[in-house]
């Protein structure tokens, strides 16, 4: 069984001031969300079965409130007409992955219906899954949806004997051939070591546009901001995840399949600034923090910056 757990407000500490300098005092722990004007709201995945079903290191489950956390104990810039509410978790229990995506996708149709922007915490990688099908229902069919997705691996991998972490993308694009839709994918920093060769095929078969990570860096930052350039001009809206095992181990050492051969986070950050001001950003995942494995919260203060970014340059 699968459910959704309210927010935690004993998570949301820090320094205290009596000016909301910062975000733990500014943020509003709500089940419910009710609009006064501009809004972000943050959603947990608390879900480990699909890196669980891929053979990974489990304990992602844990992620969403440490990135909570530190997200808390940061600086808050944002406006105070700006509305910053933490809608509490998504729970897998059982193993029962399906229904807690189909829970995230429902409550991402949800605050896009109520012009909210969300960012989810997650969790394994099968959150892009849930992710995309609410900004799908939301928009409807005839709107171009393009995914860009910072990360190691394409995550395409064959459905054959189920869906897990591994999926997502490939079952977005079974979605989208089914339902005669253009399948709009660009991933980047994705890394020849950490993808089969039947993974580069099928990126190619469905037309995927990847940059890989031996050119996504800052010495090709031209290169690179051209290709995303190009790739948010050919559609409608943008969903943007981000996936913390695409960063070297050395900044994300908490993750489910860490590397020392991924991408630095200055690449990403000026990747997202292009993202942002395109205005087509529609919401924004962070997947696989595995507090288990983290050094001194590092990847969880990797993942609270960027979310911290974020939220103040949309």
């Amino acid at each position: 069984m699968s459910h959704y757990s309210d927010p935690k407000p004993s998570i949301w500490t820090g320094r205290k001031s009596d000016q909301q300098l910062y975000l733990h005092e500014k943020v509003v722990c709500s089940n419910s969300i009710k609009t006064s004007g501009p809004m972000i709201v943050l959603l947990g995945y608390a879900c480990e079965e699909g890196v669980k079903r891929n053979h990974g290191r489990v304990g992602v489950k844990a992620g969403p409130d440490i990135i909570k956390t530190h997200i808390g104990k940061m600086p808050n810039h944002l406006s105070a007409k700006v509305q910053f509410v933490d809608c509490g978790t998504i729970e897998c229990e059982d193993g029962d992955m399906e229904t807690a995506q189909n829970l995230l996708s429902q409550k991402i149709e949800h605050y896009l219906s109520e012009n909210v922007f969300p960012i989810v915490l997650g969790g394994g990688h099968d959150i892009a899954y849930g992710h995309y099908n609410g900004i799908r229902n939301h928009l409807g069919s005839d709107k171009k949806i393009g995914i860009i997705n910072f990360d190691a691996h394409f995550d395409l991998r064959p459905n054959t004997n189920g869906n897990n972490s591994g999926t997502p993308f490939f079952q977005i694009a079974q979605d989208c051939k089914t339902n005669n839709r253009a399948f709009n994918y660009l991933c980047l920093g994705v890394r020849k070591d950490a993808n089969d060769r039947m993974s580069f095929e099928t990126a190619n078969d469905l037309g995927v546009v990847f940059i890989e990570h031996d050119i996504f860096k800052m010495m090709y930052l031209e290169n690179v901001l051209k290709t995303i350039d190009r790739f948010i001009s050919s559609v409608d809206y943008i969903y943007t995840s981000i996936d913390l095992d695409g960063f070297s181990s050395a900044y994300a050492p908490g993750v489910s399949s860490p590397s020392p051969m991924g991408y630095s986070p200055d690449i990403v950050l000026e990747s997202l600034k292009t993202i942002i001001n395109s205005k087509k950003l529609t919401s924004i995942d962070v997947a696989e923090m595995n507090p288990t494995y983290d050094i001194d919260d590092q990847t969880a203060k990797l993942a609270a910056s960027l979310v911290h970014f974020v939220i103040h340059d949309i």
